[in-house]
């Protein structure tokens, strides 16, 4: 896609590129070859790696890049790479650029994945720079590397990218370069012979080289003195015989430019210790702003005084120890000096400084991880949370923001990245404090919540019920996190198929939170929701739109204390009552104003939205908006394909929806090929018994049965409705369904009288479990009238008939397909659908 390019030659999307080194020289040859390699022609573009050791300016080459050629681009975006599992976080932030919708909104998951669609697609930008600075293992992150129109670079110490991507080696400076560097970066204070020494001495290493000549510049110290004090490092080290992956000429020129430091303001040096033990990220001026009782007095006393905090950060710049952002208020160590700065402190004071790290950042944090206006602050601190080794720490302060971060991104929509930092946290916190310590037991209880969203249903199952004996055990019944906790087993057993003990559990749990914080309190809304997500479950549609219209109001009445997450769970609940409960139309309006809801708040690929939308795509259906509910139906299950995998919850429910549609279109191939396929997934997913497994396979067994198979269509629909009576009971909806269908079977197969027998029986036990209007009770009336006719009892069959069709033209209308078809004479076939647990 040609897009116009920003007036000027700037891009209109510049974000997150590392200001350029005012001294940055030589590389020529090297330029220009990445330049050929990345071609401007924007067919068939293979992304590139810069690759070399540590220390040889790979990093700065990018940055180089990216500010010459930016006019080439509409899109130069910088993303931090050497911990992967964050690389998603710095593509989601480029969404709004992309006139998607903001991480905040979509979550992290959905916002990267809608920007790696729009850059494969060229849309609204065909011409995108990324940078992937630091990408240590290419089977990290090479599959979310988009290739499109644009172009990727990438830099790592890995050569292994030589068989991924094409690759340019970086190599230290050649001595014209060294010596061509050292002349800009010490104007006129060097002579060439010096020059040549000293990049002698220093192996021609770029960062090294950067070292000596900011040393210089802001001492005015000789060149003959620079190495002579530099000899003298190099043979302490020498003499330490430490095994070091550092080049010993880096080790020095380091050592020195930190002794020389040292001697101007030792409170730098204190600083730039603090900072080795961050990650290599960014750190946020901000983190040190405040004063932070516990720290080391040194670092202390340097928090409290800000204009000599700000003179220390200064010589760090000026010193070329770090990199000093103004425009995004951010300090930066290069991870060779980080490595270098740690390796010189003791065990001892490693462990100090690493501290000091942890409560600065536990000081910084915000306190709700579930306010996505936070979540900017909460994905700064996320990519220091494994580099600080904050999973090390028990001081509660900082235990708390360990599992903060774990919330935010659960909430954000990284769940596989919140799965792994608890399992991180739960491996070193067991050890430390027993398994029964209450930190571990809410680690827990995150990683259950984080298990059953990934589709864990029965790993997630078993560490909640554990958790929760404990909970109740050590803390007590009334304690907050046992009141969580049973939240959480409530959609455990609602995953595990235990309806009616889910119920029960959860109706405890409403009165329970009721007590204790009250009606409104965000916590018992969310109580009051799972409750009326039972009541569908077991097939009490009136209590369920009861329950979730009051929710509904509830919520809206309490503003923003109740995030729109929630708020659009409860709005797609009470639409889906009200559709189950028969009431199509109601259904059909609430469930499309919920959809635009959260597509506008949310975004489309939020998986709330997609639940919205999916549940819309049936309520289209059964007002035989049929060309709308395939359009619907289709899209929702490609994007949940391409969001969560093929076996997920979500899109197993999707993939259902869309057979169903399709059936109803006719096209009984491809809809049977998708069942088939999906009704082989579910057991994987929900364990063999599920009531899930039994309805879907109904499904499969109306269109056996469509297809002229009678038979197999019969024995499985009776393998369905023995499962489902063992698991429900016959008094539910579901089995009810297949019974219905199964007695169609049945007649099909030449039995009137068995036929009759079972629709009888399940006539009788319809009315007064869904009531004598509800769709089911009537198709079912009008099949079982049919099979009176054919059985030869003509007088009952007319009597039902006639009832049949009146409360068919008053409930749905006389235009309506199944009142057609019931007036015809003819049977009626009903599906499952699903519903979210």
């Amino acid at each position: 896609m040609d897009t116009p390019r920003a007036s000027g030659g700037v891009p209109k999307i510049w974000g997150r590129v590392p200001q350029r080194n005012k001294n940055f020289t030589g590389r020529e040859g090297l330029l220009r070859r990445l330049r050929e390699g990345i071609s401007t022609d924007v067919t068939a573009v293979v992304p590139h790696a810069l690759h070399g050791l540590g220390g040889v300016g790979k990093t700065q080459l990018a940055i180089e890049y990216a500010h010459r050629y930016q006019s080439d681009y509409d899109v130069v975006w910088w993303i931090p790479a050497d911990q992967p599992h964050l690389v998603r976080f710095s593509l989601a932030a480029l969404a709004p650029h992309l006139d998607l919708p903001p991480a905040t909104a979509a979550g992290i998951e959905d916002a990267a994945t809608a920007v790696l669609d729009s850059l494969r697609r060229g849309d609204p930008y065909g011409r995108w720079l990324l940078i992937f600075d630091n990408a240590d293992q290419p089977e990290a992150i090479n599959d979310i590397i988009p290739r499109g129109s644009g172009h990727v670079l990438i830099t790592s110490r890995n050569h292994r990218w030589q068989a991924v991507v094409d690759t340019v080696l970086v190599d230290v400076f050649d001595r014209e370069e060294s010596v061509a560097f050292l002349n800009k970066r010490v104007a006129n204070a060097i002579s060439e012979p010096d020059a040549i020494q000293l990049a002698e001495e220093l192996g021609d290493l770029p960062l090294a080289l950067e070292q000596a000549g900011a040393l210089q510049a802001e001492t005015g110290m000789s060149v003959d003195e620079y190495l002579r004090l530099l000899n003298e490092q190099t043979s302490e080290l020498l003499a330490e015989n430490k095994p070091s992956e550092y080049p010993v000429s880096m080790t020095a020129a380091w050592k020195l430019s930190v002794s020389k430091l040292n001697e101007q303001l030792p409170e730098a040096v204190d600083l730039l210790r603090c900072c080795a033990f961050f990650g290599a990220e960014p750190i946020p001026r901000d983190l040190f702003i405040r004063t932070i009782q516990d720290v080391q007095p040194q670092l202390g006393g340097l928090l409290a005084k800000p204009i000599l905090l700000t003179k220390a950060i200064r010589e760090l710049g000026r010193f070329a120890l770090a990199r000093i952002d103004a425009v995004s208020r951010t300090i930066q160590v290069h991870r060779l000096i980080q490595a270098l700065l740690r390796e010189e402190l003791s065990p001892e004071q490693q462990c100090l400084f690493r501290h000091d790290v942890h409560l600065l950042l536990a000081a910084a944090a915000p306190k709700n991880p579930d306010d996505n206006a936070q979540w900017p602050l909460y994905a700064e601190l996320a990519a220091h949370v494994v580099p600080s080794g904050l999973d090390e720490c028990q001081d509660p302060t900082v235990r708390r923001l360990a599992l903060d971060i774990a919330r935010y991104l659960y909430q954000s929509g990284d769940r596989p990245s919140s799965r792994a930092l608890l399992e991180r946290l739960l491996d070193r916190w067991k050890p430390d404090s027993g398994a029964d310590h209450p930190d571990v037991l809410a680690a827990q209880r995150h990683l259950g919540n984080t298990l059953r969203e990934l589709g864990e249903y029965q790993a997630a199952y078993d560490l909640i019920r554990v958790t929760l004996e404990r909970s109740r055990e050590i803390l007590g019944p009334r304690a907050e996190l046992t009141f969580v906790l049973m939240n959480a087993f409530g959609g455990d057993l609602r995953a595990r198929g235990e309806f009616s003990a889910a119920r029960d559990l959860d109706e405890q749990s409403r009165r329970l939170h009721e007590e204790a914080l009250g009606t409104t309190d965000p916590r018992t809304l969310r109580s009051m929701h799972n409750l009326a997500l039972d009541y569908g479950l077991n097939s009490d549609y009136r209590a369920s739109r009861e329950l979730h219209q009051h929710t509904y109001v509830l919520q809206n009445e309490a503003g923003p204390k109740v995030s729109k997450q929630n708020l659009l769970a409860s709005w797609s609940g009470l639409s889906r009552a009200v559709r189950l409960g028969g009431e199509y139309v109601e259904a059909r309006y609430l469930g499309d104003d919920a959809y635009e809801f959260g597509r506008q708040q949310l975004g489309a690929e939020h998986f709330l939205t997609l639940r919205a939308a999916k549940d819309l795509s049936i309520a289209l259906r059964r007002t035989a908006a049929y060309d709308e509910a395939l359009e619907l139906a289709r899209d929702v299950f490609e994007r949940c394909t391409r969001l969560f995998g093929a076996d997920h919850p979500d899109t197993l429910a999707a993939a259902m929806s869309l057979t169903n549609i399709l059936r109803t279109f006719g096209q009984i191939d491809e809809a049977s090929k998708f069942a088939e396929d999906t009704v082989d997934r579910y057991p994987k997913v929900y364990g063999a018994d599920h009531p899930y497994n039994h309805g879907c396979a109904g499904n499969l067994a109306l269109l056996l049965r469509l297809r002229g198979d009678l038979v197999g269509a019969r024995r499985l629909n009776e393998a369905c409705l023995d499962g489902l009576d063992a698991k429900l009971t016959r008094d539910h909806h579901y089995p009810l369904t297949v019974a219905t269908n199964l007695a169609s079977d049945i007649a099909a197969l030449g039995d009137a009288a068995g036929a009759r027998e079972l629709g009888e029986d399940t006539l009788a036990r319809l009315r007064p479990l869904l009531g004598e209007d509800h769709p089911l009770t009537l198709g079912c009336a009008v099949n079982l009238a049919v099979d009176m006719r054919t059985h030869g009892a003509e007088e009952q069959a007319t009597r039902l008939r006639e009832d049949t069709l009146e409360r068919y033209r008053s409930t749905l209308g006389p235009a309506h397909p199944d009142t057609v078809v019931a007036a015809e004479g003819r049977r009626l076939d009903f599906d499952f659908d699903p519903p979210p647990v």
